[in-house]
């Protein structure tokens, strides 16, 4: 095995604080040395290539209003979301008529499959109008629940404080 040789002139042999070469000579051969400097760079890049990283998506769901539980209200409407798994952001538009009055509260619940009741999942911040726009914060367990179609949108009313109108929302493609 023959060492490149920098002792003589090489531009190596002259920058001060420069390491001895990594490089071996064998036969015609070339052969690269490990050493910190090159295995942790060749770590972290065949982490990011084969899957150390979690791939972020954009989840679209939307869902119907529909009159709730002992409700006589006949609610129309439409809410329309976009979970963003890279930022954690729930963003949310949500049109409605056809209550009995205003709305009070408003929450995204689960998990619930369509029929089921579930607790307060994400709160939706007021003031609350047709048309209304936002976007909230969310953790990656109530992530899951979204992606899962196990969530439904609940307007409350004064006349129906436990849920006017239920929009059960579902993964769109």
């Amino acid at each position: 095995m023959q060492r490149a040789d920098t002792s003589r002139g090489g531009m190596a042999a002259h920058i001060k604080g420069v390491a001895k070469p990594s490089c071996v000579f064998n036969k015609g051969e070339f052969k690269v040395r490990l050493t910190k400097m090159t295995v942790l760079p060749l770590t972290a890049a065949a982490m990011l290539a084969f899957g150390g990283v979690a791939m972020a998506k954009t989840v679209s769901l939307s869902g119907q209003f529909v009159s709730e539980g002992k409700s006589t209200a006949t609610p129309s409407g439409l809410v329309s979301a976009t979970l963003d798994t890279s930022t954690d952001m729930l963003s949310y538009s949500i049109t409605y008529a056809g209550l009995t009055g205003p709305v009070l509260a408003a929450h995204f619940h689960g998990p619930a499959a369509a029929g089921a009741n579930a607790k307060v999942l994400i709160p939706i911040p007021g003031p609350y109008s047709s048309g209304m726009t936002g976007s909230v914060k969310v953790t990656k367990a109530e992530e899951k629940i979204l992606e899962a179609g196990k969530t439904y949108v609940n307007l409350h009313t004064k006349a129906s404080p436990a849920g006017e109108a239920r929009a059960q929302m579902l993964v769109t493609k």
